[in-house]
């Protein structure tokens, strides 16, 4: 009895893909390395969410949440920016709607 192989389990076979990734071979045949819908990929031994799949969160949700984000965002900074010239020129602001009233309304 060999000491190095005592207790240890068979090596597993060697998994190949074909070049482009999409197929592998199981000793007898050439098996789809992904799944029919693309979320899936065989890594050898198990089926593991493939890269870019969506599995663990959407690019398309993260897009749609940041857009809605900088939206409301410029929203804020345009109300600040008015709600600041409002309360510093309010009165410059009253006196030209005053004079520009007086003017229309003078015979």
């Amino acid at each position: 009895m060999d000491l190095n192989t005592a207790g240890q389990a068979p090596p597993a076979p060697q998994t190949r893909f074909s070049a482009d990734g999409l197929w592998w071979w199981d000793g007898a045949e050439w098996k789809p390395a992904v799944s029919p819908d693309r979320l899936w990929r065989w890594n050898g031994h198990d089926w593991e969410p493939a890269p870019g799949s969506g599995t663990k969160g959407s690019g398309i949700g993260l897009a749609i949440g940041l857009t809605v984000a900088m939206f409301v965002g410029v929203l804020v900074v345009v109300a600040i920016i008015t709600a600041v010239i409002v309360l510093t020129l309010g009165d410059q602001i009253a006196n030209v709607y005053s004079n520009v009233f007086g003017a229309l309304n003078s015979p």
